[in-house]
């Protein structure tokens, strides 16, 4: 199978790589091919392609969407969503803008990221997850004490059951919380990943649901 990588950067080349070790080949989609980012991602990968947006999205059987929100819708118009009709989507990002050099949410409450993504690719099957993790721990997460949680959502259950499937091969916990709109509690808690990374400054830190 043939992961399509939509973004170049440190999320992208995590999972690229991580799919890459399972034995999945992977491809790159970007602007510019030829750029040194493009280059340095399929280099950070080991073996991957690199394509435009809309080469990769055809040629992947599925995609992860590894791009920053400010460049996230633009990246999907370039991909095509009819590339992307009837696919597998994971849709990686959160909606951050920065003030000041610090994070927050651009949305939220009423909408998400992930209802934005599943609107703008309306025939794909969107599932929202790893945007809780830091792209070093997105692969094999030690943790102390068990696996690490990664909460998912999306509206297609063969998707989010394949993709539980690839979240417990790379090391985590999967848990289902629902339909697409449960990106509007998915995504605030990422913040509290990414608040405490920019607090401590250190990017090596997981969820863990614990209970019974």
């Amino acid at each position: 199978m043939k992961i399509a990588v939509l973004g170049t950067g440190v999320v992208g080349r995590a999972l690229g790589k991580g799919f890459a070790g399972l034995g999945y080949e992977v491809i790159i989609g970007t602007r510019d091919p030829s750029s040194p980012q493009a280059q340095q991602a399929a280099e950070a990968i080991g073996e991957a392609d690199v394509a435009t947006f809309a080469a990769a999205a055809s040629a992947g059987s599925c995609a992860i969407l590894a791009t920053s929100w400010a460049g996230t819708q633009a990246a999907l118009e370039l991909a095509g969503p009819v590339n992307l009709a009837g696919k597998l989507v994971i849709d990686t990002t959160n909606p951050l803008r920065f003030t000041d050099g610090l994070p927050s949410l651009a949305i939220g409450f009423s909408t998400s990221a992930g209802e934005q993504v599943q609107a703008w690719l309306p025939e794909a099957r969107v599932v929202k997850a790893f945007n809780t993790a830091t792209a070093e721990m997105m692969v094999e997460p030690q943790v102390e004490d068990g696996p690490a949680t990664m909460f998912i959502c999306g509206n297609d259950a063969a998707a989010k059951l394949e993709v539980s499937e690839v979240l417990t091969r790379f090391g985590w916990e999967p848990v289902d919380l629902g339909d697409i709109e449960r990106s509007r509690l998915i995504e605030p808690l990422a913040m509290v990943m990414i608040v405490y990374g920019f607090q401590h400054d250190h990017w090596t830190h997981a969820l863990r649901l614990l209970g019974r």
